[in-house]
Formats: structure tokens, sequence, C-alpha cells
């Protein structure tokens, strides 16, 4: 039992920790200070649905029906896209962390409407939570396998409530506006390397 739990939050964490869409977005807000807490509890809501429905076997739901995968892949690709280039827009705009603030108080809805749509469109997460997370806790037994998810679930409630208020600490570096343009400039490569890597195999 638990062997099961800190293998599902050592394996859930690797997964969840790499760089990603959602985590640049996560970063980006919790520097500003825009929502931190409603945005960090629904990337790990949505992150407990996805791996529960993966220990649950949902997984091979979506691999026995690709199309699913495909609208996800390029429904994503256009969302990262369309986000990466308003990063780079705002890229070219000096401003410090109070003009950043200022100039973009989104709402409480709109800030809800764009994590849900950088994490649910993002097929990384089906494929990391449901698919992947979901195949591994097979090895376990009945009685195990909800521990394993167990695991995974509070290594992401960890990370993204501790990235999210951690990036606070960062805010006195971004006074500068050269800080500001760097972050904006990662995450518009960020979202279009995976848009790419979405994208390519159906190119290849």
């Amino acid at each position: 039992m638990q062997a099961a739990f800190i293998q599902g939050m050592g394996i859930g964490g690797s997964l969840i920790i790499a760089v990603g869409a959602q985590n640049a977005f996560v970063l980006k807000q919790g520097i500003k200070r825009a929502y931190p807490l409603p945005i960090a509890l629904l990337c790990s809501v949505i992150d407990a649905l996805m791996i529960t429905a993966g220990v649950a076997g949902l997984g091979h739901i979506i691999e026995a029906f690709p199309t699913i995968k495909h609208v996800a892949s390029f429904g994503g690709a256009a969302f990262l896209l369309w986000y990466g280039t308003n990063a780079l827009k705002a890229s070219f705009v000096a401003k410090g962390i109070e003009m950043e603030q200022t100039q973009n108080a989104d709402t409480l809805r709109t800030a809800m409407l764009t994590t849900l749509g950088i994490s649910l469109l993002n097929p990384h997460l089906y494929l990391d939570t449901v698919v992947l997370l979901g195949s591994i806790s097979t090895q376990f037994d009945d009685m195990h396998r909800p521990w394993f998810g167990a695991g995974a679930v509070l290594a992401s409630f960890i990370w993204f409530f501790g990235l999210s208020f951690g990036a606070r600490l960062l805010a006195p570096i971004f006074t500068r506006p050269a800080a500001w343009r760097y972050l904006d400039r990662v995450i518009w490569l960020t979202m279009w390397s995976i848009a790419a890597a979405i994208i390519w195999p159906y190119l290849a």
C-alpha cells in the first residue's frame, strides 16, 4: 500500500513537473498574483479527475478510439499556437510587473476559461495521466491501484499549489520590463514547440 502510494507520487510528479504549456501559464499567473488559488485548484482537480479515470481504465478506451486523440491533438495545437502568438506579441511591449498586472487584469472567469483551455485542449494531459499512468497502474492489484492513483493526485496538488504560490517569490525580478519580455518569449517558444510536437507526427 505504502509502496504503491510512493510510486504514484514519484511517477506522477515526474510527469507533472515537466515543462509544458500548463506549467508556463500557472507560473506567469502566479508571478502576477492573478487568482493563484483558483488556478492551482482547478489544475489540480483536472489532473485528479484524469488520473482517476486512467487508473479506472479509461486509457484503454482512448487507445481503442484514435479519433478522440486526433481531435484533441488538432484542437490543442490550434489553441497553443494562438496562446503562443499572444505571448510573442506581448513580448514586444515593455512592461514591468505593475504594468502587466494593470494591463492584463483578467477576470476570474477569463482566467478559469484559459486554464481549462490550456489543460483540457492539451493532448499530453490525456497521454500522461489517463493513458500512461493508467497503464502503469495495471501492475498493481485492485487493492493497491487506488493508492497508486492517490499518490499521483497528491503530487499534482503539491506541484500546482507550490508553483502557483511560489511563483510570487520571482516577482521582484519581474519589476524589470526585460524580464517580462524574456518570460513571454519562453512561453511563446514553449507553446509553439508543444504544438509542433503534436502536429509533427501527422506531417511526417
